[in-house]
């Protein structure tokens, strides 16, 4: 596999081997019946937070972006910067980082965003953008803060246009969120690198999803 592909690759199979990623058949919120499930919540001890933190720092840092700080929308971003710092840290690089809190606290340091100051260009963490709500209150409460959004770096982009099993949009969450804010949206790995991973895999149990993948990709895919 090229150099290239192997930060997607390695992430995919770690997220296999945590059973983050799962194949067979599976209900959306949207209502659509999805070959495959992938649910951030299950990266849920040391070791696999740490790893992942790498994923998110390692696709970061091969983006190119120009940027001076994390920022992770509550809750689950919360961990997801604060693991990306770390793994930044370890790099040599040391970044600060901010997060907000759903309740605005009027005792100590007040307001709803915890951390270093927000200022600069800010890069939005998360695991996957599905209606955009969290990166919509994520831009306001950083240009609020005087700062400006640079990127949104999540895990998996699904490369699926919005709606449900039977409204079909036109363009994905992600490319809303592009396209609405005008931020490029970094993911460690897609529906595409998942279907080259899939091709190339010497599993069969694996490979045996693929048709199903393409299938989905061909009824709600970018």
């Amino acid at each position: 596999m090229s150099s290239k592909n192997s930060n997607q690759d390695n992430f995919i199979q770690f997220a296999l081997e945590a059973n983050v990623l799962s194949f067979g058949e599976f209900k959306t919120k949207a209502g659509r019946l999805s070959p495959y499930f992938f649910n951030a919540g299950g990266f849920n001890d040391g070791a696999r937070l740490s790893a992942l933190g790498r994923y998110y720092a390692k696709a970061l840092q091969e983006s190119g972006l120009q940027y001076d700080m994390l920022y992770g929308p509550a809750y689950k971003g919360i961990t997801l910067a604060a693991a990306t710092a770390i793994a930044l840290a370890d790099t040599g690089l040391n970044v600060p980082y901010a997060y907000n809190r759903k309740e605005a606290k009027d005792h100590g340091e007040g307001g709803s965003l915890v951390g270093a100051p927000v200022k600069g260009k800010v890069v939005i963490i998360d695991d996957v953008i599905s209606a955009g709500t969290s990166v919509r209150e994520s831009v306001k409460l950083i240009r609020e803060a005087g700062a400006e959004p640079a990127a949104v770096l999540i895990a998996l982009d699904r490369m699926e246009k919005s709606g449900t099993a039977t409204e079909v949009g036109d363009k994905s969450a992600v490319q809303a969120v592009e396209q609405e804010f005008g931020l490029p949206v970094i993911a460690i790995a897609s529906l595409a690198d998942l279907m080259t991973f899939l091709t190339a895999s010497s599993n069969a149990d694996l490979t045996s999803y693929l048709p199903a993948v393409k299938a989905y990709r061909e009824k709600y895919g970018i």
